[in-house]
């Protein structure tokens, strides 16, 4: 009998030839015969159902060594290896969705981080007159509030949560390291020895729109300085006593 082609018999079997190719490599649906000369594979019509059987199979989510285990066994333990297939993936699913819930807890929380450092600079924001130290007007100030509820925002969506290290006072001295020896960032200006922003900030390098840029600003503040000039003050005072 001259059987099927591989071709007819995928055809019948509603799939693409490779996947009969893949399951006679894998020792799954040998062909009844085999061409000496031309190596065509031949395959009988009942084969058909031994393929729905091993697509069935595969479908389901058992392994190629479980199917071949299973190819000769009767219907009882075939059902038997569903249930225990099925507990599989029941539990495989519970895991998930406790991995899922652990996520959705950790965005939660990291979600009211970030509004609670959103309303803490706004908050420090309202409280703060730049023309002082940055020499800014207030129809520019309102811009940049504007543009720090568009950085949150962008957190969120984006789920960014890197950038919070930057605003965390309690990381200063590791952000400053982090930035001074980040070999992907380049010092685009440097100032030293200065009293308010607004006295150098024209000197600033031009930026160019939709780069990212990170000012690291090192300052001493204002209550130290006081007590560093009443220290002098109390030195100079004791050595003119002298």
């Amino acid at each position: 009998m001259r059987g099927m082609t591989i071709k007819e018999f995928s055809n019948l079997c509603g799939c693409n030839p490779q996947t009969i190719r893949y399951y006679d490599r894998m020792n799954l649906l040998k062909p009844v015969k085999v061409d000496d000369w031309t190596g065509y594979r031949f395959y009988d019509e009942s084969q058909a159902l031994d393929f729905v059987k091993i697509k069935n199979l595969q479908t389901a989510g058992f392994t190629i060594g479980e199917i071949k285990e299973l190819l000769d066994a009767d219907n009882e333990a075939i059902y038997e290896a569903f249930t225990k297939k099925i507990k599989e993936q029941e539990d495989r699913l519970n895991a998930m969705l406790e991995i899922q819930k652990s996520y959705k807890s950790e965005i939660t929380e990291m979600t009211k981080k970030i509004e609670e450092v959103r309303a803490k600079i706004k908050m420090r924001m309202e409280d703060y007159n730049p023309s002082l130290e940055f020499g800014i007007d207030n129809a520019t100030y309102d811009h940049m509030k504007g543009q720090v509820d568009d950085f949150f925002d962008n957190i969120i969506k984006n789920r960014d949560y890197n950038k919070l290290k930057y605003l965390d006072d309690d990381n200063s001295e590791e952000i400053e390291q982090d930035l001074l020896n980040d070999p992907n960032l380049v010092t685009c200006y440097e100032k030293h020895g200065w009293d308010a922003v607004k006295d150098f900030y024209d000197e600033f390098s031009v930026l160019e729109d939709g780069q990212e840029y990170k000012l690291l600003f090192d300052y001493v503040e204002w209550q130290v300085l006081k007590q560093l000039d009443e220290k002098k003050a109390y030195e100079f005072t004791e050595k003119m006593k002298k």
